[in-house]
C-alpha cells in the first residue's frame, strides 16, 4: 500500500488528475483490469504529449489555420451584412408600394 501511495503522490505533484494517478496506483498493485488500465493512461499520456510537441514546434500550422479562420468569420460576416442590406430594401419597398 505504502509503495502505491507514493506513486500516486508522484504522479499528482507532476500534474496528472487525482483519478488517473489512483487508476494507475491501484494498476500497479495489481487486479484484473491493472495491465489494461495503465496502457490506457500511457496511451493517453503518449498523445497528449504528441499533442503539445506538435502544437509547440508547428506554430506556423496554427498561424494558417488561424489566418484560414479570421478569412472565414470575414467572408460570413459579409455575406451577413449583403443579406441584412437586402432585406432592408426589400422591406422599405414593400412599405411603400402597400
Amino acid at each position: 500500500m505504502a509503495k502505491s501511495d507514493d506513486l500516486f503522490k508522484t504522479l499528482r505533484k507532476h500534474g496528472l488528475r487525482k483519478s488517473v494517478a489512483r487508476a494507475v496506483a491501484e494498476a500497479e498493485r495489481g487486479g484484473k483490469k491493472s495491465t489494461a488500465v495503465a496502457r490506457e493512461v500511457l496511451a493517453d499520456l503518449d498523445r497528449a504529449s504528441a499533442t503539445i510537441r506538435d502544437r509547440v514546434t508547428n506554430r506556423d500550422t496554427r498561424k494558417r489555420a488561424a489566418k484560414k479562420a479570421a478569412a472565414t468569420r470575414k467572408r460570413n460576416a459579409t455575406k451577413r451584412s449583403d443579406t441584412a442590406k437586402r432585406a432592408a430594401r426589400t422591406r422599405k419597398a414593400r412599405s411603400r408600394a402597400g
